[in-house]
């Protein structure tokens, strides 16, 4: 079999991974002079920025999709953000957030470069713990990207600085079969992502159907040697049920199909006896509640 691990990002301060990029940016704006901050979310990256933004005394505004959970309508008024809503997706949100002006600066996925040296930390963090051997495969569930552009920047690093060497995890990128722009263009060989219309799914940490820098994405995939692919997210409740019952740990829809994608790539025999698989857990389910 594999040795197999879950990386838990939910224990970030407010439960995901995008805490690593937020904190970076939102200090980064504040040393800046920022007259404050602003994003286009599915959730996540909402409750991040608002939270830092409070702690760093900035004015906070983020635009949702108006089908977002209730819970992050609520923690970020409690934060004392402003909040926009509108129909449809992210994109939309981003949209609205546009119309509202830019006298704050946008921190949305890849419109500034704080995020993605903040998610290096994910790759670092992996280094280190694993005694700077890195693992085989990297199974991550893939919204924006910043987490793989991250990573990747971060491995290439460490081999310059002579801690690690020229052996790279493969990437496997994670979607649901109702949203997955990226598996497509991965699946078609080409070098960018066509929008996805339509988006169905309830995984809206993965409900993105438009990633700006998808042709990162895609060359840092294909440059490790990994693949892209979409899972039935009619799984995923039974299967995050089943790691609670059996391995005392609650995870989120996203971390869900990122074991999926791994059920799915040892039964089509991927994977080599021994090899040291990572999952990315991005974010805890209390924020979907």
């Amino acid at each position: 079999g594999i040795e197999l691990w879950v990386k838990d990002e939910s224990r970030n301060p407010t439960g995901s991974f995008k805490d690593r990029g937020l904190s970076l940016a939102v200090n980064r704006a504040l040393e800046l002079g920022a007259p404050g901050v602003q994003l286009a979310s599915a959730g996540n990256a909402a409750l991040s920025l608002v939270a830092y933004a409070a702690a760093a005394g900035l004015p906070a505004r983020v635009a949702l999709p108006e089908d977002t959970p209730r819970a992050v309508f609520r923690r970020c008024w409690d934060h004392g953000a402003e909040v926009l809503s509108s129909p449809g997706t992210l994109v939309e949100a981003a949209k609205l957030l546009e119309e509202g002006g830019e006298s704050y600066w946008t921190l949305s996925t890849l419109r500034e470069p704080y995020r993605v040296e903040g998610k290096k930390a994910m790759g670092l963090e992996l280094a280190e713990q694993f005694g700077w051997e890195l693992p085989d495969w990297i199974v991550y569930p893939l919204g924006g990207g910043t987490g793989i552009v991250g990573m990747h920047k971060a491995f290439d690093e460490l081999e310059r600085l002579g801690l690690i060497g020229p052996k790279r995890p493969k990437f496997v990128i994670v979607q649901v079969t109702g949203c997955a722009p990226i598996v497509r263009a991965w699946e078609r060989g080409e070098e960018k992502a066509e929008p996805w219309e339509d988006p169905k799914t309830r995984v809206w940490g993965l409900r993105v159907p438009k990633a700006i820098g998808d042709f990162l994405v895609l060359r840092a995939v294909r440059e490790s040697g990994g693949r892209a692919v979409a899972v039935d997210e009619a799984r995923l409740d039974k299967l995050a049920s089943w790691v609670a019952a059996h391995e005392g740990l609650r995870i989120g829809p996203e971390g869900a199909a990122a074991l999926a994608a791994v059920e799915d790539l040892a039964a089509a025999g991927a994977f080599s006896p021994g090899e040291r698989v990572v999952v990315f857990q991005t974010g805890n389910p209390d924020n979907y509640l």
